[in-house]
């Protein structure tokens, strides 16, 4: 730990935390912590209010209420404290162009009062570790979207940061360049690096967070474990039947089952859904539809409690 740096249990504490936009509440009463050492999500559609909450995290946009602390320290009074002891990888890719991926970062890391030669030095390691130094004389206007996005996050990392965040990573990126980026983020939480992200995909989420919160219109819905909210909200199984047959969603009333019907398909989640799968298939599925049964995640967690509307 650097000199003047207090270690603390929670590297963030948002207590009945608000932003406004003139009349629109894009942030709503939230509390949420995040441990020293974990990965911590938030989720939501378009306009829950993920990005205005990570804003305010690392000191863009100060918060209209509430309380927030980042490493210790307030986020109103002493924010230019915070931002030299976090990394930020935002949505968008705001590199230079005119530089090449290894100035990049040495420009950069002048923000930081860190030496010429301390800065090459950082820079070609990080380079290494998001494997891109084979591209650090390359310009950075060349480099395919995933190559980008591991410059950006190798440029959050400059300053040894004690938080990272990341509001959706891998947004738009391939799956291979998805899953390298997963990888480096899964060895630096391993490291003990705390990291806070926003994402749309559920596998990342699963995939990489301790714990995390859902929230919608500004509100906090939910908030644990990844596995424990599939169970807690959906159960273990999932049964869908797509061209359901007339009389299916009366037989699962009937029965006290939890569906969801939405016309040219019907779900349904169950904590064993064995024999119910077998009775469904039997009964309801010898004609033109299609029935399977799967393991429930988080994805349906999400849609349960945020819907299916499109949003804008």
């Amino acid at each position: 730990m650097q000199e003047g740096k207090t270690a603390v249990n929670n590297v963030i504490e948002a207590e009945h935390l608000r932003k406004a936009f003139g009349d629109i509440i894009a942030v709503d009463d939230l509390s949420f912590s995040v441990a020293a050492g974990e990965c911590f999500g938030i989720l939501g559609p378009n306009g829950a209010g993920k990005t205005s909450t990570i804003r305010m995290a690392y000191a863009f946009s100060p918060p209209s209420g509430g309380t927030l602390r980042v490493l210790g320290l307030d986020i109103t009074r002493e924010a230019r404290a915070v931002k030299s002891r976090i990394g930020v990888c935002q949505q968008e890719n705001n590199i230079d162009p005119d530089l090449s991926v290894l100035q990049n970062l040495e420009v950069f890391a002048r923000y930081f009062d860190i030496p010429a030669a301390e800065a090459t030095r950082r820079s070609r390691e990080l380079l290494r570790f998001m494997a891109l130094d084979h591209r650090e004389n390359a310009r950075a206007v060349d480099l395919s979207g995933g190559l980008i996005r591991r410059l950006v996050m190798a440029r959050a990392l400059l300053n040894r940061p004690e938080l990272l965040i990341l509001d959706e990573p891998t947004t738009g990126l391939d799956p291979q360049s998805r899953h390298q980026v997963w990888e480096r983020l899964e060895q630096l939480r391993a490291e003990g690096l705390s990291i806070l992200l926003t994402t749309h995909n559920m596998d990342e989420a699963s995939r990489l967070c301790d714990r995390l919160i859902i929230m919608d219109r500004g509100h906090l819905l939910v908030e644990g474990k990844p596995a424990d909210l599939v169970r807690r909200h959906v159960g273990r199984d999932v049964i869908e039947v797509t061209e359901p047959a007339e009389g299916l969603a009366a037989y699962l009333t009937e029965r006290g089952v939890i569906f969801e019907n939405l016309g040219l398909r019907l779900i349904v989640t169950v904590e064993d859904g064995r024999d119910l799968y077998r009775e469904i298939s039997e009964r309801f599925c010898n004609g033109s539809g299609g029935c399977i049964m799967r393991t429930a995640t988080l994805e349906d967690v999400f849609l349960r409690l945020t819907g299916r509307d499109l949003r804008e």
